[in-house]
C-alpha cells in the first residue's frame, strides 16, 4: 500500500507538476524567439509591411487565423509575401512562438 502511494506521489509530482515549469519556459522562449524573428516586422504585435496582416486578434480572427496551430503553421511555412521560418525556429519553435503570439494577441499585446 505505502509502495503505491509512493509511486503515485512520483507520478503525480512529474504529470502535474512538470509542465508549470515546461510552460514557463516556453513562455520565455516564445518571447526571445518572437523577438529574434518576427518583432522585425511585427513589432508589438503589429506590421510594418502590410498594417492588415498584423497579430492582433480582430485581425487573426478575420484572416481565419483563429488558434495557436494555425499561426505556428504561418509561421513555419510562411502565407503571402511571408516566408516560412522552420529552420529559424528549430525544433518545435513554431509551436512555441505561436502559443507566445496566440497569448499576447488574448491581451491585445499588453505587457505586464
Amino acid at each position: 500500500m505505502i509502495k503505491r502511494f509512493f509511486l503515485l506521489s512520483i507520478f503525480c509530482i512529474f504529470f502535474f507538476g512538470l509542465p508549470v515549469e515546461l510552460v514557463a519556459l516556453d513562455t520565455d522562449s516564445g518571447k526571445t524567439l518572437f523577438k529574434n524573428q518576427c518583432a522585425g516586422c511585427h513589432l508589438n504585435g503589429g506590421n510594418i509591411i502590410r498594417r492588415g496582416k498584423n497579430l492582433k486578434i480582430s485581425s487573426l480572427k478575420h484572416n481565419g487565423i483563429d488558434n495557436p496551430e494555425a499561426i505556428a503553421k504561418i509561421a513555419r511555412q510562411g502565407i503571402g509575401i511571408m516566408d516560412g521560418y522552420k529552420d529559424q525556429l528549430g525544433d518545435n519553435g513554431d509551436q512555441i512562438v505561436a502559443n507566445w503570439i496566440w497569448e499576447q494577441a488574448q491581451k491585445a499585446w499588453v505587457q505586464e
